[in-house]
């Protein structure tokens, strides 16, 4: 169960960030952490495909997703 410290430490955050902002602000921040969570989504993706691609050789002369990816 140690992932409920994360949980509750996300929850917490979130009432003290929603008790210090107006409505207005308070969905402008949540669309704007939501971009952020999606661009380091995408970022982590990125990485392990590159991390993947680094690490297996392909073994045909079919270019791949890696090979492809290098063009780029």
């Amino acid at each position: 169960m140690s992932y409920c410290c994360d949980v509750l430490l996300i929850s917490t955050l979130a009432c003290q960030i929603a008790d210090s902002l107006n409505d207005d602000e308070l969905s402008l921040f949540a669309a704007d952490i939501l971009l952020l969570s999606d661009a380091l989504s995408a970022i982590a993706v990125r990485r392990s495909i590159t991390n993947s691609c680094t690490n297996n050789t392909p073994s045909t002369d079919k270019p791949t997703c890696c090979e492809e990816q290098k063009n780029y």
